[in-house]
């Protein structure tokens, strides 16, 4: 029997937080105890050894008494600003230790909406026309046009989406905007607003090896609400949205996919990713964000059901992506 390679396993659990008095929004983005067994039972049925090491503290703390794994399993995104992703890489980098999923410039690059949108128009790829607003003064110079959507610039989950952030004048824009800056506390992402379908394609892979796992569009169950992939639709997706394979329109299809992948390339992402597309009122598809590290529950998250959709078992997934940061870290 050869030496089991040690796989450390770097997560934020809901709970831990919320045992520090966070309340349920902050909180979530950061997984459950059943995401966190999966993830560990089947790292260690693919024949490695796991230690779950908690969060980025916990982590601190075993750096620095000295502890050492072949590979870090990271899905960690932390508490924070933008900045908040890239806190257990930019660490394990510190001690040169390998680790999955993306580096600490792309976690940052792409949880700033606003700069991976600036990286991918300057690439010459589909996204909507935006603006990044820091305080009513911004409002003024806005050349967009109506009807506009607003986020938080750095959240994820649907945080700070609902029905509101569909905008169709200056003085609902700005009695939003500033109710966002108020309440998340960091600048706001406006942007011109796609009302065509939606989708998210999961990527694998890196560099040149990189390609598409597959895509799912994303609708609505109640036709008679927007079709925004809110904070409150994720939460409930089982009956609140319907997910399915893109089977109408094979071009379209294609066109998402290219686009995504194009993306992550850009962007340089590792490993693994998630790309949401949405199509203009032409019929365009368009980049809306990327998701350097993905969900993983076997069943709710869109990655896992994706690959599932494409006959993929979750055990492939993770699979897949340890022996893609393993073969990285091997000729990095």
């Amino acid at each position: 029997m050869g030496h089991k390679k040690q796989i450390g396993f770097v997560y934020d659990l809901r709970k831990d937080y919320l045992a520090e008095g966070y309340s349920e929004q902050d909180v979530a983005e950061f997984d459950s105890e059943g995401t966190i067994d999966a993830i560990a039972k089947t790292i260690e049925s693919l024949g490695y050894n796991v230690e779950r090491i908690g969060n980025g503290k916990a982590l601190c703390q075993m750096l620095a008494a000295g502890k050492r794994w072949d590979m870090v399993f990271n899905i960690a995104e932390s508490i924070g600003g933008r900045c908040r992703e890239s806190y257990v890489p930019a660490m394990l980098e510190l001690y040169q230790i390998p680790y999955t999923f993306s580096d600490p410039l792309v976690c940052a690059t792409t949880l700033d909406k606003g700069i991976a949108k600036q990286l991918v128009a300057q690439a010459g790829l589909a996204t909507a026309a935006f603006a990044v607003i820091e305080n009513e003064k911004d409002l003024k110079n806005i050349k967009l046009n109506y009807p506009l959507f607003a986020k938080p610039l750095a959240e994820g989950t649907g945080k700070g989406i609902d029905g509101n952030s569909h905008i169709n004048d200056l003085k609902q824009l700005k009695k939003i905007c500033m109710q966002l800056l108020k309440e998340y506390r960091q600048p706001v992402l406006i942007e011109e607003y796609l009302p065509g379908r939606e989708f998210t394609t999961a990527i694998l892979g890196n560099g040149a090896d990189a390609y598409v796992l597959g895509t799912m569009e994303i609708e609505m169950a109640s036709k008679d609400e927007p079709a925004i992939y809110s904070y409150l639709n994720k939460e409930e997706c089982e009956s609140r949205i319907i997910y399915h394979p893109v089977k109408d329109s094979p071009a379209l299809k294609k066109e998402v996919e290219t686009l995504a992948l194009e993306c992550y390339k850009i962007l340089q992402c590792r490993d693994t990713a998630r790309v949401d597309i949405r199509c203009d009122k032409q019929g365009k598809a368009c980049f809306i964000e990327v998701n350097p590290l993905p969900g993983l529950h076997p069943t709710h998250s869109d990655l896992p059901m994706i690959a599932t959709q494409e006959g993929m078992s979750y055990e492939k997934l993770i699979g897949t992506i340890l022996d893609n940061a393993f073969k990285r870290a091997k000729n990095g």
